[in-house]
């Protein structure tokens, strides 16, 4: 893992992370395209990024009539409850539970869930990041893992982790249009006042609209 020294543009260096999941997913809000990656600096998103686990085709669900026009039932899409992993060796330093998974949007309803976007900004960091789990690999750097399914987490605050242990199920809770998983890392435990991190993923930064695979099994 990278040191917090700055690299030889002055900049803050990056901290390496796992895939925190197996399988196939599409990166979406990709800092490799654009910093602020999610298009605010609030809540120390500027480097954050999104994994939406995808099928053999590279589809999160099927897409039918409902797709376009109606909200959809979250456990249809291909990452709902898939295994989430630790993409850092750390301490869990805080997890939030107990949010309900919403229904997802696609089509017009997307574009309605986008209208309601600022109430979510305005509630705060619990509202977008739904239930999540935060790691510590080492002072002063925090790495959370979020979206996560109800009921799902399974470490508590003080636990050690590893790369690849079990943290929860990937699902749709927060400020969600499907099924993902949002990673980000900060310089300390309260978004709202915490420095975004630059993060990798085994040295590299992967794009939006590609495809990555994590760990097998």
């Amino acid at each position: 893992m990278a040191s917090l020294e700055r690299d030889h543009h002055g900049e803050r260096a990056a901290i390496d992370l796992a895939y925190p999941f197996r399988g196939r997913c599409l990166v979406q809000n990709s800092p490799a395209d654009r910093v602020p990656s999610h298009g605010t600096q609030r809540f120390a998103t500027a480097f954050a990024i999104d994994f939406v686990p995808v099928d053999g085709a590279g589809r999160s669900g099927a897409i039918t009539g409902r797709t376009l026009v109606r909200p959809e039932p979250a456990d249809v899409f291909v990452g709902f409850g898939r295994p989430v992993l630790a993409p850092v060796t750390g301490t869990v330093v805080a997890v939030h539970d107990g949010e309900d998974d919403h229904a997802a949007f696609r089509g017009l309803p997307s574009l309605w869930y986008a209208l309601t976007q600022a109430g979510r900004v305005a509630a705060g960091w619990q509202a977008l990041a739904g239930n999540h789990v935060l790691i510590a690999p080492r002072s002063g750097v925090v790495v959370a893992v979020c979206h996560l399914r109800r009921g799902s987490i399974r470490v508590a605050p003080g636990e050690r982790v590893a790369v690849g242990d079990g943290v929860g199920e990937c699902g749709n809770s927060g400020n969600s249009t499907e099924p993902h998983v949002h990673v980000q890392a900060m310089d300390g435990t309260d978004p709202s006042s915490a420095a975004a991190i630059p993060v990798t993923f085994g040295g590299r930064l992967p794009a939006g609209g590609t495809i990555v695979t994590g760990a097998p099994g």
